[in-house]
C-alpha cells in the first residue's frame, strides 16, 4: 500500500516539513481549491502544487477531489460543456503524473457532520453526527453552515438545488452517473489515471436529497454501470462503516480481491443505539470497526493502492481545520504502518 497524507495547500496550517517526518509516509492528498467548480484547473496551479510536494521528498500522484458540477448530477442540458472540463482536468493531471483521481457524485454537499467539536472524556474533541440534531437542521434558512458544504452557494441558490433534486429520482441519479463515466472514464484509461468514487457520507439521504452510493448492493450496480478496471472506489472505511447495514471486513475483501479499490481512507467510528455515531481514534478498541481485520484483508489481497488515514480527533490542543488536525491523523498513520508492517512480518 502507499501510505499518503490529505494536504489543502499551501494555507494549511499542517506543512508538509511536519507531514514528510511521518514514518513512511509517501503520498500527498491534495487539489486546486481556487478554481470554481466546472472550471478547468490552469497548468500553473498543478504544477505549482506539484514543485511545493516533491521539493519536500514526497510524490504527487494522488488528487483529491476534482468536483463534479452539479448540473452533472442533475442531468442539466449544460452537463456535457461541464463534462468537457472534466475530462481536461483529467488530461492535465496526468501530464503531471497523477495515476488516481478521487470524487464523489453526493448531492449539493460532501460529509456532513452536526458537531465538530464534541468533547470526548480524555479531553480531545471529534466529529460527531447525532440524529436528534439533525432533525432540528434546515438547510434552508440560510444559517445552516456544515463542513462539506460549499461556502460559495447563496441561500436562493441552495433553495434552487433542492427544488431541482426534489424532482429527481434515485434512478435518475443512476442515468446520471452512468453519463458521467461512460465520458470520462475511456478518457481516463487513456491516461493512465483510476477513477475512485467516494460513498456517500453518511450512507443514507439527508434533508430528502438522493444519495446512492451507500452499500455493497449499491457499489455492485456502480461498478457494472461503466465495468471497466479504471473505474474503481475510495473505499472509506468510516463513511460506509457509520451504518450498521454495512460488514466493512466483507466489503474490503471483496473490492480489494476483484483490485477495484484504488484508494482507502482509513478511520473508525463509533456507532450509537440510533444510528447516529461519533468519529473516534483508528484503534480498533475506540470505535466499532475492526482496523486490524480489514487490513488483514488489504494485505491477503495484495492491495497496492493508496491509502491515508482518514479524518482524526483534534488532540494536545492543537487548533485548526477539524478533522484535519496533523497530531491524531499522524498517530493514525503510525498506528496502520504498524499493523501492515506486523502483517508483511508475519507472512514471512
Amino acid at each position: 500500500m502507499k501510505l499518503s497524507f490529505r494536504w489543502y495547500g499551501k494555507d494549511d496550517p499542517v506543512k508538509l516539513d511536519y507531514i514528510r517526518q511521518i514514518p513512511t509516509m509517501r503520498s500527498i492528498v491534495t487539489a486546486v481549491y481556487d478554481v470554481p467548480v466546472g472550471e478547468v484547473w490552469p497548468r500553473e496551479s498543478i504544477a505549482e502544487l506539484k514543485k511545493m510536494v516533491e521539493d519536500k521528498g514526497l510524490v504527487f500522484d494522488v488528487i483529491e477531489s476534482v468536483p463534479v458540477h452539479e448540473d452533472i448530477k442533475l442531468g442539466r442540458p449544460t452537463r456535457d460543456k461541464y463534462i468537457e472540463s472534466y475530462k481536461e482536468n483529467i488530461r492535465r493531471l496526468a501530464e503531471a503524473g497523477i495515476k488516481c483521481i478521487c470524487y464523489n457524485f453526493m448531492p449539493v454537499f460532501d460529509w456532513t457532520r452536526t458537531q465538530l467539536d464534541h468533547v470526548l472524556p480524555d479531553g480531545s474533541t471529534d466529529l460527531v453526527y447525532y440524529k436528534d440534531q439533525v432533525e432540528k437542521m434546515d438547510p434552508l434558512t440560510g444559517e445552516l453552515s456544515l463542513p462539506g458544504w460549499d461556502a460559495s452557494y447563496k441561500k436562493e441558490d441552495l433553495k434552487d438545488l433542492f427544488d431541482a433534486y426534489g424532482k429527481l429520482t434515485e434512478e435518475d441519479m443512476w442515468d446520471n452517473l452512468k453519463y458521467f463515466l461512460e465520458n470520462i472514464i475511456p478518457v481516463a484509461e487513456e491516461c493512465d489515471v483510476k477513477m475512485a468514487i467516494h460513498p456517500d457520507d453518511p450512507p443514507w439521504n439527508i434533508f430528502g436529497l438522493p444519495r446512492i452510493i451507500t452499500c455493497e448492493k449499491n457499489l455492485d450496480r456502480f461498478l457494472k454501470l461503466v465495468d471497466n478496471p479504471y473505474n474503481g472506489l475510495t473505499l472509506c472505511t468510516g463513511s460506509l462503516g457509520c451504518s450498521k447495514l454495512n460488514d466493512m471486513v466483507h466489503i474490503v475483501d471483496k473490492y480489494s480481491a476483484m483490485g477495484r479499490i484504488h484508494f482507502m481512507h482509513l478511520r473508525n467510528v463509533k456507532i450509537l443505539d440510533d444510528g447516529g455515531f461519533e468519529e473516534s481514534a483508528h484503534y480498533s478498541g475506540c470505535g466499532s470497526l475492526d482496523m486490524v481485520a480489514i487490513l488483514r484483508v488489504l494485505y491477503k489481497n495484495g492491495f497496492d493502492g493508496y491509502l491515508r488515514p482518514d479524518h482524526g480527533r483534534m488532540i494536545w490542543g492543537e487548533t485548526g481545520r477539524p478533522g484535519y488536525g496533523l497530531y491524531d491523523r499522524a498517530l493514525g498513520a503510525s498506528y496502520i504502518t504498524g499493523i501492515w508492517e506486523t502483517l508483511c512480518k508475519l507472512d514471512k
